[in-house]
């Protein structure tokens, strides 16, 4: 299951290359995310995805990521039961988490964050998971853009039942510092371990994750 309630863990998320799954789970990886969004720059295609990750996918967490998904994209990525996770990046609201737990679908839902008045609203969802992203207004998620970290502390102190994902502006340079300040059940990046949109630059995602597991180890 992903996030594992009983262990921090490292998502690399908007992978356009097949191929870069496995590596990147040879790099001590947690999960991989695979962004179904037509619209977005690290689009790959459901069906590309079942045709290419199925022995992937039996040993390693697959996250998708989806934007408002209409009902048929939505039943093709739950059917194909490629993924422990579906991530929640747009307008869907708490009613819509809700009938996909019913089905017994692991939801993470993802909400962006600007001021201390956007916490509550994490509260409305009824998902154990959420994932803090910066807030950027059409872009839902993968700016590289970072949010005032204290606020996921504050988020963490008010809703101590939930697990909270930290994404927005990591890399491999300040990630040690974020586990450390925030101590997330788990850290979310992309672009901040590119070369460019969708293509991951391998040694990044392993000082990222090497720069991660440090943030937990130490005070």
């Amino acid at each position: 299951m992903f996030p594992d309630p009983h262990r921090h863990s490292v998502k690399i998320c908007g992978i356009t290359r097949p191929e870069q799954a496995a590596e990147i789970f040879a790099l001590g990886a947690d999960a991989v995310g695979i962004n179904l969004w037509p619209k977005s720059k690290r689009h790959m295609p459901l069906s590309v995805t079942v045709d290419s990750l199925q022995d992937v996918a039996a040993k390693n967490a697959l996250v998708a990521v989806l934007v408002n998904p209409d009902d048929a994209l939505l039943d093709a990525a739950i059917s194909s039961q490629l993924f422990q996770a579906l991530q929640l990046h747009g307008d869907e609201t708490p009613r819509d988490v809700e009938r996909l737990m019913q089905r017994g679908v692991n939801v993470i839902k993802a909400l962006q964050v600007s001021d201390a008045a956007s916490l509550p609203q994490i509260g409305e969802f009824p998902c154990t998971a959420i994932l803090l992203d910066a807030y950027n207004p059409g872009t839902y998620g993968g700016g590289g853009h970072a949010f005032p970290w204290e606020l996921a502390v504050r988020a963490q102190e008010m809703f101590p039942d939930k697990h909270i994902l930290l994404s927005g502006g990591l890399n491999a340079d300040n990630v040690r510092q974020a586990v450390q300040q925030t101590h997330p059940i788990a850290v979310d990046v992309a672009s901040g371990v590119e070369s460019q949109p969708g293509i991951k630059d391998l040694a990044l995602v392993a000082r990222f994750i090497a720069e991660a597991r440090a943030g937990w180890l130490t005070p």
